[in-house]
């Protein structure tokens, strides 16, 4: 049975919406409801009269901080957080899941919990189900939550499917270190921005003895049109007599929507954290105090409200007050704009209540889209076209799926010119190379046939079937073309999921070694890392400032090694995988050549080595082949419909493992014959004699020699 005795009083005709209540340790809670952040036990600048006064039910606390400071040992000193803060409400507590996610430079997560450094004197702590629940307890909150592994909305299928997997593990342990606590409990729904993981989660949970249930893991990445397709699909799955909570959610536009969709209960920092920055919500859009029009405005801040700020001061105090960086500019408008967010919420419950709902919705989601009806920004001067961010010879563009690249302004070359950068980084060489089941601690590769018939550990095969060799030797990896990291930061993020979904001591040591000659690119990109998702880390910054960045497990490290790659490569330890990005052979041409090529080999000797690279040219692949690689074609990405992939010797332990079983699509006769036909079959340099020694060379490769085609068991077909 609940521990809230949740009764729905309404439902709306024409939405999912509902107004409804529960009863808490701490007093009755009308929904919709929102719920203020106060992350430190207070909400920032504002006692717990005013929040009171502008009508706050329920407040939300952070456990992750309070667990720093004050500690559980001042609230059990106290009897918990309602006397510590004089708060007479209810209180929500999260269960320190979200700053978890945010911190994956500093932490290390397992099965267990969370390892992490504290930001306050340094100690470590776990933070897992129980600890979470033990603190939650401590904290004396009215709704505890589960502890969850939150991840981008828009993570790959994998990663989403793992991190549910733990979460439901997760909520099985909190449920059961919750024990005989009067205190209410939620489980939270997971799975990112994929249906049947939603679905199956909302499903899931729903069998579980929670008092409530919560939607995690959206407005982390994922569009508007998003977010709301995902809140409607879970809570259509969830119970009808169990209170649903949008975890983080959000803006008023947001928070309707949700309404709309049949979600009960918010929080966000949104209003508070808004107002700090000299923001407010009104009746008349949202409204930027900081702006010269309001300098001697004798009006209130919004006309139909009626909250102390309206009530007793003008624009002009408001906009000198922001301007100033006055705490108490801060703190007006954290009053105003709470009261605007309760009054919304109120609003909503009573069109339910009058069952007028659907037509409130209409008018009202246009109303919270505008910005400033009396004073509208002045447009841009005609003809003014804004600059790209530039720095040396590079600046960032804006590509045909709306992403961002780094563009070289000398030759016109854009790394990843057509795919989002990230999207291409995996596909190409994380997914291809099967860097997943590589980082395993003693997995080298998976087995399939050699072109003799020997089994070897190249491509695609799957089944994974993993083996044995020098359990934690490590995985040295080359990043040839550092660029804007996109390639070597998909490689972490991989290593970090790996960490997330399997733990520290199922890995072996992994060495990633960035080669590049100019560092502008990388720099230009991180000064606008909110174009660059993926440089939202601490890597970037540690690569840059020291040259290296090792990851909290001690596992991972990255390294830079800045100038010529051909003059570098040789002190730099031999690679097992190559992620081979330099600019196209128009403007790197020394490092597309078969010497060079021929080098790298001779410098892995016999330790086997796996290359990836988006080039599909016949004069690159002639290289490779010359220089004692066997080729094969790779995925298609982007505007080319294959690129490649390359490996030394014949019958050794490869990289390439792709997702799906299929057979390795080697270069044979037909790519032969078309070298035959190309005008770009021998390097430029060569005379005559030298290039009837290279066709010799690529005409004896073993690798064109006539063979059985192999089929994965070894069969031939």
């Amino acid at each position: 049975m609940s521990r809230l005795d949740f009764t729905v009083d309404r439902r709306a005709t024409g939405s999912r919406a509902r107004a409804a209540r529960f009863r808490t340790l701490h007093g009755e809670v009308l929904t919709p409801v929102f719920m203020p952040v106060g992350t430190q036990a207070t909400v920032k600048g504002l006692s717990v009269d005013a929040l009171a006064a502008v009508g706050s039910r329920v407040l939300l606390a952070n456990t992750y901080h309070l667990l720093l400071r004050p500690g559980p040992d001042v609230f059990r000193a106290f009897g918990g957080i309602h006397r510590l803060m004089n708060w007479q409400g209810p209180v929500l507590t999260d269960s320190g899941g979200f700053q978890i996610f945010s911190l994956p430079a500093e932490r290390a997560l397992d099965e267990n919990g969370a390892r992490f450094r504290s930001y306050v004197d340094g100690t470590m702590h776990l933070l897992s189900p129980e600890t979470s629940i033990e603190m939650q307890k401590a904290i004396g909150s009215d709704i505890m939550m589960v502890l969850d592994q939150c991840i981008p909305s828009t993570a790959p299928l994998a990663q989403a499917q793992a991190a549910m997997e733990l979460t439901h593990r997760w909520a099985l342990r909190s449920l059961e270190a919750r024990g005989d606590s009067p205190q209410a409990l939620f489980g939270i729904v997971q799975g990112a921005c994929h249906p049947d993981l939603r679905r199956k989660s909302a499903t899931y949970l729903s069998t579980l003895p929670f008092d409530g249930l919560a939607i995690g893991g959206l407005a982390v990445g994922e569009t508007h049109a998003e977010r709301y397709e995902f809140t409607g699909l879970a809570t259509d799955h969830m119970p009808a007599h169990l209170p649903r909570y949008l975890m983080g959610v959000g803006t008023p536009i947001d928070i309707l929507e949700a309404v709309h969709r049949g979600v009960d209960m918010f929080d966000c920092i949104i209003p508070s954290q808004l107002a700090h920055r000299g923001t407010a919500f009104t009746s008349h859009g949202k409204i930027h105090c900081r702006r010269t029009v309001y300098r001697l405005s004798e009006a209130p801040l919004d006309s139909d409200c009626d909250c102390q700020t309206c009530r007793e001061y003008s624009r002009a105090y408001l906009c000198h007050l922001v301007r100033s960086d006055e705490t108490l500019g801060a703190q007006l408008l954290s009053i105003h704009n709470l009261t605007f967010y309760h009054r919304l919420m109120r609003e909503m419950r009573e069109s339910i209540l009058r069952d007028d709902f659907a037509a409130f919705y209409e008018r009202k989601r246009h109303e919270l889209a505008r910005s400033d009806d009396d004073h509208p920004s002045v447009p841009p001067a005609k003809g003014k076209v804004p600059t790209a961010p530039r720095r040396g010879d590079y600046e960032i563009i804006k590509g045909p799926l709306g992403a961002f690249s780094v563009r070289q302004i000398s030759s016109g070359e854009v790394m990843h010119s057509v795919n989002r950068p990230g999207d291409e980084a995996n596909a190409l060489y994380v997914v291809q190379s099967g860097l997943a089941q590589r980082v395993l601690r003693g997995s080298h590769g998976v087995h399939v046939p050699a072109l003799d018939g020997n089994t070897t550990t190249d491509a695609a095969c799957a089944p994974v079937a993993p083996f044995e060799t020098t359990p934690a030797s490590e995985l040295v990896i080359w990043d040839v073309g550092l660029g804007a990291a996109s390639n070597a930061m998909a490689a972490i993020a991989c290593f970090e999921d790996a960490v997330a979904q399997r733990g520290a001591s199922a890995l072996r040591p992994v060495r990633i070694v960035s080669f590049e000659c100019d560092l502008d690119p990388l720099i230009l990109a991180t000064q606008k890392s909110a174009r660059f998702p993926h440089l939202q880390h601490a890597a970037p910054h540690g690569l840059l400032g020291e040259g290296r960045w090792t990851h909290v497990s001690g596992l991972l490290t990255w390294e830079l090694m800045k100038g010529d790659f051909l003059a570098l490569f040789a002190d730099a330890p031999a690679p097992d995988l190559v992620f081979y990005d330099p600019f196209s052979a128009k403007t790197d041409t020394a490092l597309w050549s078969a010497d060079v090529f021929a080098r790298m080999a001779a410098h892995g000797g016999a330790k086997p080595m796996a290359l990836y690279t988006y080039s599909a040219s016949t004069a690159v692949r002639a290289a490779l082949l010359w220089a004692g690689f066997r080729v094969a074609e790779g995925v298609g990405t982007g505007p080319k419909a294959t690129t490649t992939i390359a490996f030394t010797g014949l019958n050794g332990e490869h990289a390439h493992a792709g997702p799906e079983p299929r057979k390795i699509a080697w270069l044979g006769d037909a790519w032969l014959a078309r070298w035959r036909r190309s005008d770009s079959k021998f390097p430029l340099h060569l005379d005559e004699a030298g290039r009837e020694a290279f066709a010799r060379r690529i005409e004896s490769h073993r690798q064109f020699e006539q063979q059985p085609e192999l089929a994965l068991d070894g069969s031939s077909r």
